[in-house]
């Protein structure tokens, strides 16, 4: 992330943590995909989103396959998945970019957005996750990998999940039928 990308996400914090009706979320937010371009989460503007904290050699991992499996169910209903490696618990996650797009592809098929390793807590938490981890219903440090903040399409949290809650668990999919946008 370029110095002024991150200085526009932290200035935002402070307005993005309320609960205003001019709060647009997640979508302040410009992150580099895996490939290293960059990505406005705007971009996602009418669109439910699950924002997950992943990791290659953790236990959890198998959850890039039903995360797939949710995926090709509900993307053609307004739905992405947006995957954040990150290196945060017990070294889970090491490789780089390049390692961690392969790794993905070729062990779980995944097709949903690849975002560029970061850091979702500690001193150098991404601004993203500041934000999402101090969201009044929803704070708390990322646990573990593989935490789940469900987004609605006008880009604000309505849900969080715990490492051990499957993507494809009823408790998910219910919730995410309630946001996903109505058909025209």
């Amino acid at each position: 992330m370029k110095f002024w990308q991150n200085v526009a996400a932290v200035a935002v914090l402070g307005l993005a943590t309320t609960a205003s009706a001019a709060d647009t979320g997640v979508h302040v937010f410009t992150l580099n995909l895996n490939d290293g371009a960059p990505k406005k989460l705007a971009d996602y503007r009418g669109k439910a989103l699950l924002i997950v904290n992943t990791a290659s050699k953790c236990g959890y991992t198998k959850q890039y396959a039903p995360m797939e499996q949710l995926y090709q169910k509900y993307k053609d209903r307004g739905f992405e998945i947006l995957a954040f490696p990150a290196n945060d618990f017990m070294g889970q996650e090491p490789g780089t970019n390049e390692e961690i797009r392969a790794f993905c592809t070729a062990n779980y098929k995944t097709t949903f957005p690849l975002f560029a390793k970061i850091s979702v807590k500690g001193d150098g938490i991404h601004p993203l996750y500041k934000y999402l981890t101090t969201l009044p219903a929803f704070s708390g440090d990322i646990t573990w990998n593989f935490n789940k903040f469900l987004v609605d399409p006008s880009g604000r949290v309505v849900a969080r999940f715990g490492t051990r809650v499957d993507p494809m668990a009823e408790e998910v999919t219910k919730k995410l039928e309630e946001i996903l946008p109505k058909k025209g």
